[in-house]
């Protein structure tokens, strides 16, 4: 993709109608045949990922292995090259990884091309043309806040480094690996006055500020820490975000807001791995993630499936899942790194990262 923004516009695109969703009787058999899929990095509270895992076991009868669920997704293609020739359970059939792994993977031999049936409905703009990889969800970067703790919660980049967050603030990966994370410097950068994702050197520099304030807790963000008060102010994918706020159920109260200046959107990708044990097990979750049952789970977990475009002209988006998605108008600005800008970005961020900001983020 060589456009300097992919905008949400570009990503609705409009697209035939779905067809075909019911997966091919001889898929299925044979998936059922070989009894297992072995997936990695899926929180369950991911993109309502412990719905997906579940209806698609229930369904078709397959067991779902379940590795290292909060994994990176650096992690994910590490995996699947320490795992070549073995068949064993620590070998992943499928992984959900940032864009820029995509086409790295690809060009590694480390992908196996799959076409699903609603294939056509996937923007091209977010596919590999020969089907080794697939956008699957986006989302945009969001503030998640336990309110019960931080009574005045920060809209801006330039909050954050007010003296009243110090030692309240942390990331929900790592910059050097994860793709949430290194996403949100780019954030960041643009909050800060980069003219575009490629240049994240404003980004990098501000972490270090915020490091240097004693703001930045040098712990990976999660559930658990946001809602202990250890960490009780990070920014994530704006679906994560709010399935916590649902999980927390007001303990703790949370606040999910979508700062006014530097809005990232990214897209995440499937891919099939060319080592998959369970090849065929592979291909039918595709199938069955990329139908409009799978699209809507991911939908309710307040992921925007890529799908949705499709989903939406034909009226298959039921009103009480719509009715609690957030307002188009938080992400009216929002910014689309593309696949160029991604693979340097990170690139800069993890060689800038120690010796810039110089925080060790680790997780607990």
């Amino acid at each position: 993709m060589k456009r300097a923004v992919v905008s949400l516009a570009a990503l609705a695109i409009v697209c035939l109608s779905a067809i075909g969703q019911d997966a091919p009787k001889a898929l299925v058999a044979a998936a059922q045949k070989e009894g297992q899929l072995t997936v990695i990095a899926l929180p369950h509270d991911w993109v309502n990922y412990g719905d997906m895992i579940s209806t698609f076991s229930q369904k078709y009868g397959i067991t779902v292995n379940e590795l290292n669920p909060d994994g990176s997704s650096a992690e994910e293609i590490e995996a699947i090259k320490a795992n070549q020739g073995n068949t064993g359970p620590q070998a992943p059939d499928v992984i959900d990884v940032g864009l820029k792994f995509g086409p790295e993977a690809k060009a590694s031999g480390l992908l196996a091309p799959y076409k699903v049936q609603t294939w056509s409905s996937i923007p091209d703009s977010v596919k590999d043309r020969d089907g080794y990889w697939y956008g699957d969800y986006y989302g945009a970067l969001a503030f998640e806040v336990n309110t019960d703790l931080v009574k005045n919660a920060p809209k801006t980049w330039a909050d954050l480094l007010k003296p009243e967050y110090k030692g309240k603030f942390a990331l929900a990966g790592d910059p050097r690996i994860s793709a949430q994370a290194y996403m949100t410097v780019i954030a960041a950068s643009l909050a800060n006055g980069a003219k575009s994702s490629d240049d994240v050197k404003p980004g990098l520099q501000y972490f270090a500020k915020l490091n240097q304030a004693g703001n930045l807790v040098p712990l990976i963000a999660v559930p658990g820490t946001i809602a202990s008060g250890e960490t009780p102010i990070t920014i994530e994918w704006d679906y994560n975000a709010l399935a916590n706020k649902d999980k927390f159920a007001g303990n703790p109260n949370t606040q999910v807001i979508v700062p006014t200046t530097g809005v990232v959107a990214g897209v995440y990708i499937q891919a099939i791995s060319a080592y998959a044990p369970h090849p065929n097990a592979a291909k039918l979750w595709m199938e069955y993630i990329y139908s409009d049952a799978g699209q809507l789970i991911w939908l309710k977990g307040y992921g925007h499936p890529v799908r949705f475009n499709d989903l939406a002209k034909r009226k298959a988006v039921p009103a009480d899942i719509a009715a609690k998605l957030p307002p188009a108008a938080a992400y009216a600005n929002a910014v689309f790194p593309t696949l160029d800008q991604q693979t340097a970005a990170s690139k800069a961020i993890a060689d800038g990262w120690d010796t810039i900001v110089g925080a060790d983020i680790k997780k607990q």
